[in-house]
């Protein structure tokens, strides 16, 4: 078994989603689907094949996808976890993100753009399709009490705004709004390698690890309409 390939697990209830997956990851290079499974097969497969990125139905009638990623994320060696929804409106993701997921895709992303973002899965970076990053960010400020209401910013909030530069304040705003790092940067007319630079040190400042906590961040910024 290559170990330099990206190994990815599949969980969900549906038959054909996860053959069609399996087939789709198998063909990428770099990618090999070491298993497909059911939510209650779940935690032994895993146990069993080590994945490195497990791309995790958020719905399911055998075991609630939520309930799968808290065992997932309680492994000793836990992988990466993407949740899949056929939703752009699905209450149960602000809920995945606080779980630990670092991924949150449509079951209609394209092949193409499903190859790029597991292999940012699993270089450690976090992934959100655009259709469903407002609903996971407002989902997750809900429940912290720091909902998209009417009060001003903070101080604080101010302030962090204010150390950004126009350019930082773009490219963060747009990646609130699920872009990819090359999206940006055809977005904004320059550089994939200086958007990176700059997703770097946005993350520096705010202080968070990944993209999906940028993207919660600019929104408690209200640099995010």
């Amino acid at each position: 078994m290559n170990r330099s390939a990206v190994h990815v697990m599949i969980v969900d209830d549906e038959d054909l989603i996860r053959e069609g997956l399996r087939r789709i990851v198998d063909g990428f290079d770099g990618t090999r689907a070491v298993a497909a499974c059911t939510g209650s097969e779940a935690l032994g497969e895993a146990v069993r094949h080590r994945p490195d990125v497990v791309l995790l139905d958020v719905r399911m009638p055998d075991r609630d996808g939520l309930s799968v990623l808290a065992d997932l994320r309680a492994l000793p060696e836990p992988p990466v976890v993407a949740m899949l929804t056929t939703f752009d409106a699905d209450e149960h993701l602000s809920a995945a993100l606080r779980g630990g997921a670092a991924g949150f895709l449509l079951k209609d992303t394209a092949p193409e753009q499903l190859e790029y973002l597991i292999k940012e899965l699993a270089a450690g970076g976090s992934v959100i399709a655009p259709k469903v990053a407002r609903t996971v960010v407002d989902g997750f400020l809900r429940a912290q009490g720091d909902g998209f209401g009417d009060r001003p910013p903070t101080a604080g909030e101010q302030a962090l705004a204010l150390e950004l530069t126009a350019r930082e304040r773009e490219v963060l705003a747009l990646l609130a709004e699920g872009l990819s790092n090359t999206e940006i940067a055809q977005r904004l007319f320059i550089g994939t390698t200086t958007v990176k630079d700059h997703v770097s040190t946005l993350l520096a400042k705010l202080g968070v690890t990944n993209r999906v906590q940028a993207a919660v961040r600019a929104h408690q910024l209200r640099l995010v309409r």
